[in-house]
This record gives structure tokens, sequence and C-alpha cells, in this order.
């Protein structure tokens, strides 16, 4: 496992235990974080100020924009028909499947162990909760949970009535 010199790293990129993990050919935006056992692969990119857990892996086709958190041991996927072999039998190259691009927006939030199914996009301020199967979009502020994931509730209005925007120390008694 490594950091390949083909990975562009922004500024103040820090990557925990770079023998622990596999970035390759991917870009990663300023004050990224990522954890250890990640993989990164040739032509995703992540935006600035995103965290991305240990575990977790984000393939060819996946855009993360600014400011994303990705939990532990979310995966991403990129092809909607994967299979190793061709109706004859041969292994599958490049050319023999179809590369199906993912959007995680700015603000969202994705938790641990979710899975992310190709074409999906996650809207702006939207939260997958942890283990979700994301077979569709997920609205701008939609909080999305379960096998497959449904909506649940939209974040903005949860937080507007659970008083989120109270000063800390009033949220606390």
């Amino acid at each position: 496992m490594a950091v390949s010199d083909t990975v562009r790293l922004g500024a103040g990129v820090v990557i925990h235990h770079r023998d622990l993990v596999n970035l390759y050919g991917c870009e990663i935006g300023d004050e990224t974080r990522i954890g250890t056992f990640v993989e990164i692969q040739e032509g995703a990119r992540v935006g600035a100020r995103c965290k991305i857990s240990s575990h977790s892996f984000l393939c060819t086709g996946v855009t993360i924009e600014d400011e994303v958190f990705i939990g532990h041991g979310v995966m991403f996927t990129n092809d909607l028909w994967p299979r190793a072999t061709n109706d004859d039998g041969s292994l599958q190259g490049a050319q023999d499947w179809c590369l199906v691009p993912t959007l995680v927006c700015r603000h969202a939030s994705i938790g641990s162990n979710a899975t992310i199914l190709a074409g999906v996009v996650v809207g702006e301020s939207a939260v997958v909760g942890a283990g979700a199967v994301v077979t569709a979009d997920v609205a701008p502020g939609q909080v999305v949970a379960g096998v497959p994931a449904r909506p649940v509730t939209d974040r903005r209005r949860s937080l507007a009535q659970a008083g989120a925007m109270r000063p800390p120390a009033e949220r606390l008694r």
C-alpha cells in the first residue's frame, strides 16, 4: 500500500499512516484528512476539508465535493452490472464495462458501513445513515437510512426542531 506519485494532494492534507493507504491517480483537496486502510482509485476526486474515515473505498468515477464526511468502511461502486468474465468466459477488461459516475455534494455525511451504488447523487447537506445501501439519489438536506435507503426526515428541519441552532451550553440543559 502506498501514496503514488500520481496523486494530486492539496495543501495541508493529512494522511494517517501513509504506508497503510492505497491512493493512486486521484485528487485530494486542501486540508482533507484520510484515515488508515483507505483506497482511493485513479480518477476519483475528493474536495477540500473532507474527512475520509478508515477502511473506506472510493473507486474511479467518484467525486466528493468540499466539506464531506465519509464514515468508516464506506464503499462506493462504479458499475451497474459488475462481472468477472464476458459471455464467452474470457476475463473482462477495461473495454467490457461502463463506468457510471457518482457524486457526493458539499456538506453531505455518509455513515459508517454505508454502500453507495453507481450513478447516485447524494445532495448537499444530506445524511446517509450507517449501514444504508443507497440505490437512488438523495435530495439535498434529506436523511436516508435502511436497505435500500429510504427518506427518514429532512436534516435542516430536524436540526431546527431539535434546537441545534442554539448555543451549545443551552442544548445541554
